[in-house]
């Protein structure tokens, strides 16, 4: 009775029609109804309906004889996803990067000349600074803020350095223009950046980028740490193989 109750209650043009989708998706450059109908086991008509249907709705688009899908699935799934919280699914990864080496692992988006922390895993160890969901610190002398300011475009990058704001927070930070546009510069080269005692004295961190399918730049993760207990070589040569995992892991997870 409750198998019976399932098949009535049923669509089947809908699981169709997702199935359609779903093969859009794996084919990014675009799709011929021909095509579409071999690989979804459809009739050209019935292809041809359901492709029609998605460009009515807004959820593909169509270039002449290709179909691809359109960025509204996009806006579906931030909206799902809004609702915990990207970085809520990120927790775990981080959590990972934090347990082993009993440090914080931070993620951070860029906004104006600062970092805001958008998601956070303390450490057991304390540090002075006081850090939490929502902190702004100056992107200039922060590892996430260089890596993020490395995904600049040129002009965008060029206008930050002019304008900034920039002052000496410890016998360390680079105050020069041309000094920090350099180090930004190794930043995108290295693909991480490590900040020593810039921001603050005994405290130094190591980030890299997440980047999104697009190849934009669109946040960071860094572990951050007293200087007493890494080296910048041991940061580079312990902490940055596992950042660089969990950042390969996050991006799957979001963009893949």
């Amino acid at each position: 009775m409750e198998e019976e109750s399932i098949s009535r209650d049923h669509v089947g043009s809908l699981e169709r029609g997702l199935t359609v989708m779903e093969i859009l998706a794996r084919h990014p450059a675009g799709m011929t109804l021909t095509e579409m109908a071999e690989e979804a086991d459809l009739t050209r008509a019935g292809a041809r309906r359901f492709l029609l249907t998605l460009v009515a709705t807004g959820y593909a688009t169509q270039s002449g004889r290709l179909f691809s899908l359109s960025p509204r699935l996009l806006t579906v799934a931030r909206t799902w996803l809004g609702g915990a919280s990207l970085w809520t699914f990120a927790a775990p990864i981080m959590r990972e990067v934090a347990g082993k080496f009993d440090e914080a692992c931070n993620a951070a988006v860029l906004s104006g000349e600062d970092v805001v922390y958008v998601a956070r895993i303390p450490g057991r160890r304390i540090l002075s600074v006081a850090l939490d969901v929502g902190t702004r610190l100056p992107a200039y002398c922060t590892s996430m803020g260089r890596v993020l300011l490395s995904g600049l475009a040129a002009d965008d990058l060029k206008a930050f350095l002019a304008q900034a704001t920039i002052e000496r927070r410890t016998p360390k930070t680079i105050t020069s223009r041309a000094a920090l546009g350099k180090a930004i510069e190794r930043a995108r080269a290295d693909g991480f950046a490590i900040v020593d005692e810039e921001l603050e004295p005994g405290l130094r961190s190591i980030a890299v980028p997440i980047v999104d399918r697009a190849g934009r730049t669109v946040a960071a993760i860094n572990v951050s740490t007293q200087s007493a207990r890494f080296s910048v070589e041991a940061m580079e040569r312990d902490i940055l193989p596992v950042l660089r995992q969990a950042k390969q892991r996050v991006e799957e997870f979001f963009f893949v």
